[in-house]
């Protein structure tokens, strides 16, 4: 009898605060889409030199970070943020390739950081360090953020940036209605 209850005990120490604990998430990504950097045009077309541009361009910024000059695709984006006070994150990333110029279809010998952005007055940008793009624009960072974001996260975005710190790609929030 004795044998029995210290197996139940030790199933309920170790098994049950671990399933308790198994997400300890504090914002996830799933999917993700590729910088347009410009997000609104307006005026007159304006031709010089046979190239026809306009003279009031709006830029994709997004809460403060300029976008990439060229556009951009990502086939997949996945990034968990742990609520670990570390900013521990993990982000695994397929195909970011550039989708226009004379380079469109390859990475552009870049590097990469992950950056999440909590709050859409006053943000801050909690970074990750850097890391390159593999051929076919495939990486994966397994990082923790600096500084490392608050304890609630309201407002998530995440934004894959260049080291010059414009953005190539963001990550599309995971909601609990989400399959894995």
């Amino acid at each position: 009898m004795l044998k029995k209850m210290s197996a139940w005990v030790l199933f309920f120490g170790i098994v049950c605060p671990l399933s308790a604990s198994a997400d300890d998430s504090l914002v996830k990504f799933k999917g993700g889409i590729g910088v347009h950097p410009v997000s609104n045009v307006a005026g007159d077309a304006v031709v010089i030199n046979n190239v026809t541009t306009f003279p009031n361009v709006t830029r994709n910024v997004v809460r403060g970070v300029n976008p990439a000059g060229q556009l951009w695709v990502i086939a997949d984006l996945r990034a968990d943020v742990k609520a670990d006070g570390l900013g521990s994150i993990k982000v695994r990333g397929k195909g970011l390739l550039l989708a226009g110029g004379n380079t469109i279809g390859t990475n552009a010998g870049q590097s990469v950081r992950a950056t999440l952005i909590c709050e859409v007055a006053n943000p801050v940008l909690h970074d990750t360090g850097l890391v390159p793009l593999e051929i076919n624009g495939d990486f994966q960072i397994d990082d923790v953020l600096n500084p490392p974001p608050p304890a609630v996260c309201d407002s998530p975005v995440l934004l894959i940036r260049n080291p010059g710190g414009a953005w190539f790609a963001a990550g599309i929030v995971k909601r609990d209605s989400d399959d894995d």
